[in-house]
């Protein structure tokens, strides 16, 4: 059973835990809530400093002295490097401190249902960060499939492809180089977690990797097919060395570091659901249907609420899961699905076979040896 924080005073006091990238978004969601405050940053650059006083917070240079502070928050948003995200984790479900931790959950499986369990233990309330799950143009489409108006969906594809510059891989980021800091951990993972939440979990991967053009440990890409547990086929493209309007950000202009690609621009969508009643492009968000190819393709535009920010409805969720005792929008068990497929895919591309998928465990096809 959670334990629901008691409202000690008007706002729900968050901590951001990390002030690399997506640390500072975080914190402007947090600020711009009625219900929340930002308590602290903590921090152990040397930016953190000036960071927090630019947000007009206090700065920590760790957990745990902010933790023994008089600042010790009512709950806290996990933004560190990737392997980082399951001992900040753990730390603070020991404090009793409710979070939201970025995706991925973990870096390995065993370590998620570790965490996973600590927190049932604990009764702490754990959310993951897919923030996307909040995105007006996937709320669009997730409609459409609800409703049912594309029949049976028989196939997806899609496309994650972005050139990252230079310097996202130099100072603060020397760690994205790494086994961790790659396209599928860092990107990948949130296609999935729609793709998951759109048509149902993945069951089988099958990827070869793209060319490695920087020299660093970390994957640039992959060419993968996926089968969904309703039998629902797709293909998906990932890069992040090639320039390209087909990825969720230019695509969405969620991310205000990357231009939009407005829908006039003719750049088509980066995914492409298609069933037997009709398919659906997304984000251009347009329905296709006729009754067979000799018929002109009929169109409709769905209406999209282009007012709402995900990361600001995400915050908002994290004040009701805390303070209200909802359902996390994205569960530990959810996040982990999706981290389970990314591993899957970096063992095919690895490896050259496909791979099947059971819950959290993954096997070779035609083969008795699974691995957690």
């Amino acid at each position: 059973m959670t334990t629901l924080i008691p409202s000690s005073s008007s706002k729900l006091n968050i901590a951001i835990i990390g002030g690399g990238l997506i640390g500072p978004r975080h914190a402007k969601s947090v600020l711009s809530n009625p219900n929340t405050s930002l308590i602290a940053l903590v921090d152990p650059a040397p930016h953190g400093t000036a960071l927090a006083s630019s947000l007009h917070t206090t700065h920590y240079a760790s957990l745990s002295l902010l933790l023994s502070s008089p600042h010790r928050p009512d709950a806290a948003i996990i933004c560190t490097p990737n392997s980082t995200h399951v001992p900040l984790s753990l730390e603070l479900i020991a404090a009793g401190i409710p979070l939201l931790v970025e995706k991925p959950i973990a870096t390995r499986i065993e370590e998620g249902l570790g965490l996973i369990e600590a927190a049932k233990r604990e009764g702490v309330s754990l959310l993951v960060g897919h923030h996307r799950r909040f995105n007006p143009y996937l709320l669009a489409a997730k409609k459409v499939l609800d409703e049912g108006s594309l029949g049976k969906v028989i196939a997806v594809q899609g496309t994650w492809c972005l050139k990252k510059p230079d310097e996202y891989f130099n100072g603060i980021g020397a760690w994205r180089r790494g086994e961790s800091g790659g396209v599928v951990l860092i990107n990948l993972i949130h296609e999935v977690d729609l793709l998951q939440y759109l048509l149902g979990k993945i069951v089988l991967v099958s990827a070869l990797e793209t060319a490695k053009t920087r020299g660093f440990e970390a994957e640039e890409g992959a060419a993968i097919l996926l089968r969904f547990q309703g039998g629902v086929v797709g293909t998906f493209i990932l890069s992040d060395s090639v320039p390209s309007p087909w990825n969720f950000e230019s695509g969405t202009g969620e991310n205000p570091t990357i231009p939009h690609v407005e829908k006039g621009e003719g750049a088509g969508g980066f995914y492409r659901i298609m069933g037997m009643e009709g398919s659906l492009s997304v984000p251009d968000s347009k329905r296709w249907s006729n009754e067979g190819w000799n018929e002109v393709l009929k169109t409709e535009d769905l209406e999209v609420d282009r007012a709402k920010v995900p990361f600001d409805l995400q915050v908002q969720h994290f004040y009701e899961v805390v303070r209200e005792g909802k359902e996390p929008s994205c569960s530990g068990e959810q996040a982990l699905s999706a981290m389970v497929v990314c591993e899957a895919v970096k063992r095919s591309m690895a490896s050259g076979e496909a791979m099947e998928i059971d819950g959290f465990e993954i096997k070779e096809r035609n083969s008795s040896r699974s691995r957690i």
